[in-house]
């Protein structure tokens, strides 16, 4: 077998023949990612200072601020947990804008700031990530409001005077009958004030943010809800909680799989298990041989051809030589009379060639039992020679 015979019949795909399969994958992925950032453009204008009270975008609470401001009620942004803590105080009014985005650990250190300051803490749309430490004895129920006007329906001064507002989001139950329940949505309150245990603060749980919003202060009883909420203190703190607070990342003497959730923890115990049944489902069975009949027919020179590039790609010389005169032997032992058996055994297979052909004994056993070729070069060279003697031997 020639080196260009392997040439002319490799089948390597081609530049084009490669970019024609995947083209189509290429463009469905340009397509995701097109969608991908016109979808994250769209949403960051939308969503641009969520809850900010700096900012005056629809979704910003910069309009609820500056009322506030009128009404001589001082608000200061805070991003970190240590100035929320050191804010805490009976004068002031401590609003978390984002109360699940707490870890457990700054959940439970703001908890114990606030819990006997005197102040007022205001929670907005928190659910069991934090309820359970911000709030004892509130949780969220799972069906969300499908209303989002409601009317006050308690007994609280502010909810009262407020009227019909947009609560509508999380509901509540809680254990606390103390608690002032407003603006209900099929008999489960969208507000609640739970008052503190000892002292006059209390923590006041909203289901919603609607009201803050800058769009959205100037409906229903938005306005008045809001600055009453808000104003009872004359000093507001408003949260922010930061990725990029130091606080986040402290796990103080928790592990790291204390630090996850134990939904977490289920999953990959789950996903474990579907693993080891795939791996089952998949094992390789032990058992008698079955034959199966191919399903297309290949032909020899074609096996032959395949064989030979795997040789040639790996360098085996050795090998390919040593198959060559393995078969080689296996044909001639019958033609001068040598059982099978004692074909690859050189002082049976080599004396009986010898006699047959009247040659030299030694270039017989460097031909059929010598080292591997050097080269390419060589190794078609022993082919050609291996032939040529079993030609001569076949010779009448």
């Amino acid at each position: 077998m020639t080196e260009a015979t392997l040439t002319t019949t490799s089948a390597s795909p081609t530049a084009r023949q490669v970019w024609t399969r995947a083209r189509g994958i290429v463009l469905a992925l340009v397509i995701l990612l097109v969608a991908a950032i016109v979808i994250a453009t769209v949403r960051s204008g939308a969503q641009h200072g969520r809850l900010d009270p700096r900012s005056a975008d629809p979704y910003g609470s910069r309009a609820v601020a500056e009322l506030l401001a009128d009404q001589g009620v001082s608000t200061r942004v805070v991003t970190t947990l240590d100035e929320a803590r050191a804010a805490a105080g009976a004068d002031t009014t401590l609003l978390i804008a984002s109360p699940d985005q707490l870890t457990k650990r700054q959940q439970s250190l703001l908890h114990t700031a606030t819990e006997n300051s005197g102040g007022r803490t205001i929670l907005i749309s928190p659910t069991a990530p934090s309820l359970g430490t911000l709030a004892p004895g509130v949780t969220a129920d799972p069906a969300v409001s499908f209303d989002s006007t409601l009317s006050a329906d308690c007994a609280l001064p502010a909810a009262r005077r407020a009227g019909n507002a947009n609560t509508g989001g999380v509901r509540y139950t809680t254990t606390d009958v103390e608690a002032d329940a407003c603006y209900p949505s099929d008999g489960l309150p969208t507000l609640l004030r739970i008052p503190a245990t000892s002292g006059s603060g209390d923590t006041v749980v909203l289901g919603a943010p609607d009201i803050l919003y800058n769009d959205r202060l100037d409906e229903q009883g938005n306005a008045s809800l809001a600055l009453q909420l808000l104003g009872s203190r004359s000093h507001l703190v408003w949260y922010l909680p930061s990725l990029s607070d130091t606080s986040a990342t402290d796990a103080g003497d928790q592990s790291f799989f204390d630090l996850l959730p134990s939904g977490w923890l289920w999953g990959t115990l789950q996903l474990f298990i579907a693993a080891a049944l795939a791996a089952l489902w998949r094992a390789r069975r032990l058992g008698p041989l079955v034959p199966e009949r191919l399903p297309v027919a290949v032909r020899a020179s074609e096996t032959v051809e395949g064989r030979a590039r795997l040789y040639r790609k790996a360098n085996a010389r050795d090998r390919a030589s040593a198959a060559l005169r393995s078969t080689t032997r296996t044909r001639l032992a019958p033609l001068i009379g040598v059982p099978p058996a004692q074909a690859h055994a050189p002082e049976a297979l080599l004396p009986a060639l010898s006699a047959h052909l009247q040659g030299d004994g030694q270039a017989l056993h460097s031909l059929l039992f010598g080292p591997p070729p050097r080269d390419d070069a060589a190794l078609i060279s022993l082919a050609d020679q291996l032939d040529a003697l079993e030609r001569e031997v076949r010779r009448p």
